[in-house]
C-alpha cells in the first residue's frame, strides 16, 4: 500500500471512529493515476450499510465543479463560446437589462441574478422550464459584468440552460455523454440521479451544533435573503428523492473517485481520454475575478466556473488549485502544479467549514509535495 493511501485511510479511520464522521470517502489521482481509493464508516445511518467506493453521495455545490466542466468540454469542442451573449443562445433571458451578459459573466458569478424567490419550494426547483423563466425574468441586483456575487441556486440553472439551448439535450444526458461514460463514472457522477440508483446513495445526517451554526449567520446576510432555507442544502434537502431526481446543476450527487477521475481528466490524461486541451486548462484555470463578492462580502478568487484556492489554504499562495466545495463538506478540485486531484465526499451535514477537507487536503498536500 502507498503512503498517501495507507496516511488517508488512518485519519478518515480515526475521523469516523472518534465520531467526527459518520462516513467518508477519499479519492485521489496523481498524473493520471489513481493513487488514494480510501472509504470509511457508514453509507447510512439505519441500515448501517458499509460505504463503499461506488456510493454516490449528495454532494452539493461540489457539483458546480462538474458543471463547470461540461461547459468547457462543450466550449472545446467549438459547440459554444465564453463570451456570447446568453441571450444569442436564451433570448428571454434578456428581460430587465441583462441583454449584455454573456456566458463568461455567468461562469463567473458576474450576472446579477443570485436570488430566487422568498417562497420557493423544492417543489419548483424539480420544474426546468419554471426556473428558467422565473430567473429570465428576474431583476439584476446588479448591472451583469460589474460585480460578482456567489449564485448559489441560480447558477445551476443557467448554466444549464446554456448547455441545453447549446445542444438541444438536458445538462444531466450531456454529462452522461460527454463526460461521464467517456472515463466509465456514468453510474457514480449525477445531477439527477434516475430512480432506479437512488438505494445506492448515502443517506445524509445533520451533524450537531448545524441548528446553532444556521442560527448564528446574520439575518441581514445577502446570501441567507438569496436562497431561502426551504431550498438551502441541508440533510433533508440533501436526502429528498425530488431533489436527488431532479436536473438541479448548482449541486451534485457523486462518489469520490468518480468526481477525483473527472479533475484527472482536466489536468490530464486518464486511461487515454483527456476532457480538454491544454490550452482550454490554462484559459479556464486562470484567475477571472477576485473582486468582493456582494454575497458574503469578502473576496473569493474564481476562475471560470471554479473557486481557486486549495480548501483550508490561503488562497492566493494556492491559486494553482481550482475545484468546488460544497455546503455540507465535500469538495473537489485539482491542482495544475502538482498534478493531483483530489474529491472528498461525506453523509455527516454540516453547513460550516469543513474540517475533514481541510485536514485530509492538507494532508495529501504535504505528502504530494513530500
Amino acid at each position: 500500500m502507498n503512503s498517501m493511501q495507507k496516511l488517508v485511510q488512518q485519519a478518515i479511520d480515526q475521523l469516523v471512529e472518534s465520531g467526527a464522521e459518520l462516513g467518508i470517502q477519499v479519492a485521489v489521482y496523481q498524473h493520471g493515476e489513481l493513487v488514494v481509493d480510501a472509504v470509511a464508516g457508514v453509507a447510512d445511518p439505519d441500515s448501517r450499510r458499509p460505504v463503499a467506493s461506488d456510493v454516490p453521495f449528495y454532494s452539493a455545490s461540489t457539483g458546480k465543479g462538474v458543471t463547470a466542466t461540461v461547459v468547457h468540454v462543450l466550449a472545446d469542442r467549438g459547440a459554444l463560446d465564453y463570451d456570447t451573449p446568453i441571450v444569442d443562445l436564451w433570448p428571454e433571458f434578456g428581460a430587465h437589462g441583462k441583454n449584455k451578459a454573456t456566458i463568461r459573466h455567468a461562469l463567473t458569478h458576474s450576472i446579477g441574478v443570485p436570488a430566487v424567490p422568498s417562497d420557493l419550494t423544492v417543489q419548483d426547483l424539480a420544474d426546468w422550464d419554471r426556473m428558467c423563466a422565473l430567473i429570465a425574468d428576474s431583476e439584476p441586483w446588479w448591472e451583469p459584468g460589474t460585480k460578482t456575487g456567489y449564485h448559489a441556486m441560480t447558477w445551476g440553472f443557467v448554466m444549464g440552460e446554456i448547455v441545453r439551448r447549446a445542444t438541444g439535450k438536458p445538462i444531466s444526458q450531456v454529462l452522461r455523454q460527454e463526460v461521464a461514460a467517456p472515463l466509465g463514472i456514468a453510474d457514480e457522477l449525477f445531477f439527477g440521479v434516475p430512480e432506479s440508483e437512488l438505494g445506492r446513495l448515502a443517506r445524509l445526517e445533520e451533524a450537531p451544533g448545524t441548528a446553532a451554526m444556521m442560527a448564528a449567520v446574520p439575518a441581514d446576510m445577502p446570501m441567507l435573503k438569496a436562497t431561502p432555507p426551504a431550498v438551502t442544502p441541508s440533510a433533508t434537502y440533501g436526502n429528498d428523492a425530488v431533489v436527488l431526481t431532479s436536473d438541479i446543476p448548482s449541486g451534485g450527487t457523486m462518489s469520490a473517485r468518480a468526481v477525483a477521475r473527472m479533475y484527472a481528466a482536466l489536468v490530464g490524461e486518464v486511461d487515454g481520454v483527456r476532457l480538454v486541451s491544454d490550452e482550454r486548462l490554462v484559459e479556464v484555470t486562470a484567475l477571472a475575478t477576485a473582486d468582493v463578492d456582494q454575497m458574503v462580502g469578502f473576496p473569493m478568487p474564481r476562475a471560470l466556473g471554479y473557486s481557486l484556492g486549495r480548501p483550508g489554504a490561503n488562497p492566493q499562495e494556492t491559486l494553482s488549485v481550482f475545484g468546488m466545495p460544497g455546503m455540507g463538506g465535500s469538495a473537489a478540485y485539482a491542482d495544475t502544479a502538482t498534478g493531483i486531484s483530489f474529491a472528498l465526499t461525506k453523509n455527516r451535514f454540516f453547513p460550516g467549514p469543513s474540517a475533514a477537507v481541510n485536514q485530509i487536503s492538507e494532508l495529501v498536500a504535504k505528502v504530494a509535495t513530500g
